[in-house]
């Protein structure tokens, strides 16, 4: 456990970026799932907006969402 005040403030704000962090991926990864359930083209449109708000947020890697933009994408092409 942190000894010092600065050290345990970072631990809560820690906690709490986390949080949102795991909950916003979360959220991605429901709609990534019912995109691939039932794929069309205003869920890809979402799914797209989603994906480069987490990127610009560093929630996941910007390569990473140009990869999953791009699968989902021919997933609807097919």
């Amino acid at each position: 456990m942190a000894n010092i005040k600065s050290a345990e403030k970072r631990i809560r704000v820690t906690a709490k970026k986390t949080a949102a962090n795991r909950s916003q991926k979360s959220e991605l990864n429901t709609f990534i799932k019912k995109y691939r359930a039932h794929p069309d083209a205003d869920t890809l449109a979402m799914v797209t907006s989603l994906l480069d708000q987490a990127a610009q947020k560093n929630i996941i890697h910007e390569n990473k969402a140009n990869r999953l933009k791009g699968k989902l994408a021919a997933l609807l092409n097919k």
